[in-house]
């Protein structure tokens, strides 16, 4: 019964923490679409999060901001990634900004492109999402996630 009872807890906490996700969408002068996400990003809340873009209706330039946002596991970053392969398939330029120096270090190494995507700000979060990201070697496909 109390193990029961954890699983239903992390059930509904996984549930409340997905619904948290927000994002607010706002477009700049040059005609740029910034998607300022609000909430945590994990295994819980990409459904979610995926829901939140108009990939086919956005303008040629969208910017996703994680600045009021935590990446918190592998399967975030594999969102994340999904979201950019997407944009691209239709041929549009798209930016992140205020992502973690681990969550950077592992888009890096899922593929050299995120250099051109991700852009290094003063103001980056630090905040860790691997004890040492250096370890790992590959990019993240390759960890069949």
């Amino acid at each position: 019964a109390v193990f029961a009872g954890v699983i239903v807890s992390a059930l509904v906490f996984s549930w409340e923490n997905a619904k948290r996700i927000r994002a607010r969408k706002r477009l700049k002068d040059d005609g740029t679409k910034v998607y300022e996400i609000w909430g945590p990003l994990f295994f819980g809340s990409i459904s979610v999060f995926n829901d939140k873009f108009d990939i086919k209706n956005d303008p040629e330039k969208v910017e996703i901001d994680f600045v009021e946002s935590r990446i918190s596991d592998h399967s975030a970053l594999e969102a994340i990634f999904n979201v950019v392969e997407k944009y691209e398939a239709e041929g549009k330029q798209i930016k992140l900004k205020h992502l973690s120096q681990d969550c950077k270090i592992l888009l890096y190494k899922a593929n050299p492109k995120f250099r051109e995507v991700i852009v290094e700000d003063i103001d980056d979060p630090r905040y860790h999402l691997a004890a040492n990201p250096e370890k790992f070697t590959k990019g993240l496909s390759d960890y069949n996630l």
